[in-house]
């Protein structure tokens, strides 16, 4: 199955997103903020990456920014999953935004259908 990296800065959000993702037969990575991401997934390259948009260190439009700019990186399709929304106007390197709170179904959906473009 796909691989996904999920990058949140609350531990609760990861752990059950990453449950459901693993139940689901996704094999799961975890990162507590943009740049642990960017080295997680530049270590392994997964085929979806979903992020949160307000975290410290590096926040998720910094991180959007940074996976593009990296070539192996660049197509690998980003789910934005936030309680705030990217602001309007703001540069889209992302392929989606859901907002929290977020029913399973959609997210699962949506999920599968951007590991699907990637492969």
């Amino acid at each position: 199955m796909h691989s996904i990296l999920l990058v949140d800065d609350e531990p609760e959000i990861l752990a059950a997103w990453r449950l459901i993702l693993e139940n689901e037969g996704y094999e799961v990575g975890c990162a507590s903020n943009g740049a642990e991401a960017v080295a997680r997934a530049a270590t392994s390259v997964p085929a979806l990456i979903i992020t949160d948009w307000m975290m410290p260190l590096v926040d998720g439009a910094e991180l959007c920014r940074r996976l593009k700019a990296i070539p192996e990186l660049a197509n690998v399709p980003i789910l934005v999953h936030t309680a705030v929304p990217p602001p309007e106007g703001a540069v889209k390197n992302w392929d989606v935004c859901l907002r929290k709170p977020l029913g399973a179904e959609l997210f699962l959906t949506t999920v599968a259908q951007l590991c699907k473009q990637r492969y």
